[in-house]
């Protein structure tokens, strides 16, 4: 395994100062499988005034010294390095009740979360890997840190970041890691919604319908509207699946972009509650799109989500049934309502949506509607009122004040939107002449 320079040299520093230091946890994981690690973290007996003299010729980062971190500003960023230290009881789920410094690396690896994580490499000491983390990547084993339950007691998230390493890495879960993190997962509801949050955002981009599908216990825990699509049939015949296994199928169909795999985990979240059975035992779902929308609009409020993503997400979910033709009008007065991308996203999640439905069937036309989009964005049309070769300043001059220049100009643009005038100025300024006139009549 090789370190960076950078990485490389702040181990040395530490050793030429007589300490004992390694590289630790994620980026030797990533080193081991042959991955690129985005960070390098280290670890070290020194105390933490000790690699503050170590490095006193370097810009340093003192904001987390008091947990034992000091940052060192390299020409590779800043290397994280952390005394080794043992922890006591995480009575909020979340903070030890007391942090101690040891002497030695194994005291360190005994306190994370799975072996994969609690291993060190150093150039000159080699690995130390007391629990056997290289052995379970080398079998594709995901296995908490000696008893699963007490690690996830410890810090509830660890369950969420176990799905995601599971995912990420292609790890099975071990059975006791596994039953303990099912079992567990009812202490999320203690955390801070953002840290759930940010949790969630980083796994759904990784997921397969299988994972979902997997894991639906916890992530359930997360989002527990999703509980009740768990096994609930459709009892329509365009429907093979359940409501959550289509969604499994549909988010895992989307391209893992945040906004889409959300709005796709979330997009039938309505049905359940619009469920209708009529005389012959076909289901309906009359409504669900909105019905999803406003559950949407409060589950991501709930976790915190930014606006503008949430906005988005409630968008897809609220539109996810329009209809969409290759026809020319229509595309263009869509793509002056939504815009390009929202209306780009909306198409790649009903191409998800049909295929998830599991019955054969004739698919829209989604390809001849991108390359209508396409056509109808080559030539420049008008979309906006900003396109329109009028403005203002010209009604000002034909005497229409306040607010009535913004009507106008909304009228125009219906009008060439629905291909009744031109986009030219002399049409244009005919037109609400016109329309001034009879509206004096």
């Amino acid at each position: 395994m090789n370190l960076p320079e950078y990485a490389a040299s702040c181990i040395a520093a530490l050793e030429n100062a007589g300490y004992s230091a390694y590289a630790v946890g994620g980026c030797v994981r990533d080193m081991t499988l042959g991955l690129t690690p985005q960070d390098y973290d280290l670890c070290t007996n020194a105390l933490p005034h000790q690699i503050r003299t170590v490095f006193s010729a370097q810009k340093l980062v003192l904001a987390g010294e008091k947990h034992g971190t000091v940052g060192v500003v390299t020409e590779g960023g800043v290397v994280e390095i952390t005394t080794y230290r043992t922890e006591g009881d995480y009575r909020d789920h979340r903070h030890p009740t007391w942090v101690e410094f040891v002497d030695r690396i194994e005291g360190d690896l005994a306190r994370r979360d799975f072996t994969v994580n609690a291993m060190a490499w150093s150039p000159n000491r080699g690995f130390a890997d007391p629990f056997g983390g290289r052995q379970d990547l080398s079998d594709r084993i995901l296995r908490a840190v000696g008893d699963p339950e007490k690690r996830f007691e410890e810090d509830a998230l660890r369950i969420l970041r176990g799905v995601r390493f599971a995912v990420r890495y292609r790890l099975a879960v071990e059975p006791a890691t596994m039953d303990a993190m099912i079992r567990l997962a009812p202490l999320m509801d203690n955390l801070a919604r953002e840290r759930v949050f940010d949790e969630l955002c980083k796994l759904l981009p990784l997921v397969t319908p299988e994972d979902l599908l997997q894991f639906a216990p916890i992530l359930q825990q997360v989002i527990p509207e999703l509980k009740a699509t768990i096994g609930f049939d459709q009892h329509n015949p365009h429907h093979l699946h359940d409501v959550f296994t289509h969604t499994a199928i549909v988010t895992g169909g989307v391209p893992p972009l945040l906004p889409l795999r959300l709005a796709a985990l979330l997009h039938d979240i309505g049905k359940v509650t619009t469920f209708t059975l009529d005389e012959t035992g076909r289901g309906h779902f009359l409504g669900h799109a909105g019905a999803g929308a406003e559950m949407a609009e409060r589950i991501l409020l709930r976790l915190k989500a930014p606006t503008a993503l949430r906005k988005q997400v409630v968008f897809l979910i609220e539109k996810h049934m329009l209809p969409l033709t290759p026809e020319k009008k229509l595309l263009r007065r869509r793509l002056s309502q939504y815009g390009e991308e929202n209306l780009r996203q909306l198409l790649l999640l009903q191409q998800a949506d049909f295929c998830g439905k599991g019955v054969l069937g004739d698919p829209p036309p989604f390809e001849e509607i991108h390359a209508v989009l396409d056509e109808i964005l080559a030539e420049n049309a008008c979309l906006q009122v900003s396109d329109l070769a009028i403005n203002g300043h010209d009604l000002l001059a034909l005497g229409i004040t306040g607010p009535a220049i913004k009507q106008a100009l909304e009228w125009l643009l219906s009008q060439v939107l629905e291909e009744t005038l031109p986009n030219q100025h002399a049409a244009l300024l005919d037109a609400v002449t016109q329309r001034i006139k009879e509206c004096q009549q």
